[in-house]
């Protein structure tokens, strides 16, 4: 090998190319670790109703280290997508020193039981808020089923001036309604959107117009449904009075009916010894 040239100059082309690489490299690593390249700016962009100033100040504190070119922009992000209200967050550099941040925030549509919140795409996640918001019940894999059918049935209710309270969907897919007005309405399994358009028109156009308070609604029959209304608060004071009037009576008979003691033994009358002879005999 060392007595052919042509495999020499080869080889020393080939260490001058690599070396010239590795200062190039070595060059470029250092002027983008020197601190002339800091980010001075960084821009929050997007519809944001929660997400506030004191949380992205805390996070650009905290997470977003290094200059232009060495921030770590899959870390910065996922610290951005730590905010309870944050969705989705992009990340994008900006030249010279620049850093856009653009945040898509939850759209809280229902609350899951006590637990959590659901967004519009039938997502759970995890903030606080005072927002009055419907009540979504049902099992663990069906937040997605809740919050769709939670569309289709607040559109039919609202034909009829009622708006969903709670809307729960049992282990066996099974439907129920309970509206702001304390009605409570079984759709059942299936057929419900037909079940529910039929009880729509009829509550729209006959008992709307009747001023009829109705508590509860099966619509699962296969030709109709039933419907309850509330029992009258005097009918059941009526009823209670008099069973609070009959009490006393009730009591005065059973005394007047329980035989008296004698008050001392030994003072019979001459009848009763003599009854109570004829009886021994």
């Amino acid at each position: 090998m060392w007595d052919k040239p042509t495999w020499l100059n080869w080889l020393a082309n080939s260490l001058l190319a690599i070396s010239l690489v590795a200062m190039l490299y070595a060059g470029m690593f250092a002027v983008v670790h020197l601190p002339i390249f800091p980010l001075r700016e960084v821009v929050v962009e997007g519809q944001l109703n929660h997400v506030n100033r004191e949380q992205v100040k805390l996070i650009v504190a905290k997470h977003l280290k290094g200059n232009f070119f060495t921030l770590d922009l899959i870390k910065a992000r996922n610290a951005f997508k730590k905010l309870p209200w944050a969705r989705n967050v992009s990340l994008r550099r900006r030249w010279p020193d620049k850093l856009e941040v653009v945040i898509e925030e939850h759209q809280a549509l229902a609350r899951w039981g006590n637990v959590a919140l659901v967004n519009t795409h039938g997502e759970l996640f995890y903030a606080a808020t005072n927002k009055e918001l419907p009540i979504f019940l049902g099992p663990g894999d069906g937040v997605i089923e809740v919050a769709s059918q939670y569309m289709e049935v607040s559109k039919s209710l609202k034909m009829a001036d009622l708006t969903i309270a709670t809307l729960a969907l049992s282990p066996r897919r099974a439907w129920q309604v309970t509206t702001a007005n304390g009605m409570v309405i079984e759709l059942g399994r299936v057929d419900v959107a037909a079940r529910l358009d039929k009880f729509v028109r009829v509550y729209r156009n006959t008992i709307a117009s009747l001023n009829m308070k109705v508590v509860y609604a099966d619509l699962r029959y296969p030709n109709g449904f039933a419907v309850r209304k509330p029992v009258a608060a005097g009918a059941i004071r009526t009823a209670t009075a008099d069973t609070k009037s009959l009490s006393p009576n009730k009591q005065s008979s059973q005394a007047a009916k329980k035989p008296s003691k004698p008050t001392a033994k030994g003072h019979q009358s001459g009848r009763s010894k003599k009854q109570a002879a004829v009886s021994r005999a």
